[in-house]
């Protein structure tokens, strides 16, 4: 039997998508906000699509913020848009 892929929302457009197709950022039990591409840290989730769009709509919104409870580093923003980007340049 084939494993269900868990649906998790976008925070940028607000559609639920499955996990496997979002990038996940974690802010783990020290505060600490990294990256969690393979989506296996521990640690309080949010999710962005992999449009820039998506994104710059979340951080206009300050949904990540809101979601993890905590401000986010320029440094999450940029790796995260350079992760978008790379994606959509092939």
């Amino acid at each position: 039997m084939a494993k269900k892929v868990p649906v998790r929302l976008c925070l940028g457009c607000r559609e639920p998508k499955l996990k496997n197709e979002l990038i996940r950022i974690v802010r783990s039990a020290d505060g600490s906000i990294q990256l969690d591409l393979k989506g296996k840290l521990s640690g309080r989730g949010a999710y962005i699509c992999r449009r820039v769009s998506c994104f710059e709509r979340a951080v206009k919104t300050k949904a990540l913020e809101r979601s993890l409870e905590v401000s986010i580093p320029k440094e999450v923003y940029d790796s995260v848009l350079a992760i978008l980007n790379q994606e959509e340049n092939g």
